[in-house]
């Protein structure tokens, strides 16, 4: 059996399933689905800062800002833009929430 992850899409009407889109593994597409978001549509049409609000662990607390860095990818990339890995939206997410770390 092959270790090679499966192809992801090179541009967003590739994207059948949740995990098509860069970024967006097993766990993360059960992260979306969980929150109401089950298509690579649902990505398109999320305000990504609104949906790693509302993904909270079973605690309360919110999940590492790199979640957040991995939906605005996935967001981005669903709207026509080029794949991305997450950490290039870190900057941007810093700038937008006024974070200096």
């Amino acid at each position: 059996m092959s270790t090679d992850a499966m192809p992801k899409a090179t541009c967003a009407a590739e994207a059948k399933c949740l995990t098509d889109i860069p970024n967006i593994g097993k766990a993360m597409a059960a992260d979306l689905v969980g929150l109401g978001l089950p298509t690579p549509a649902h990505v398109k049409a999320m305000d990504p800062f609104k949906t790693y609000d509302r993904l909270r662990d079973p605690m309360g607390q919110r999940h590492d800002p790199c979640v957040l860095d991995t939906f605005m990818a996935a967001h981005y990339f669903m709207n026509g833009g080029p794949a991305q890995p997450w950490w290039n939206f870190t900057e941007q997410r810093k700038k937008l929430l006024g974070q200096t770390k």
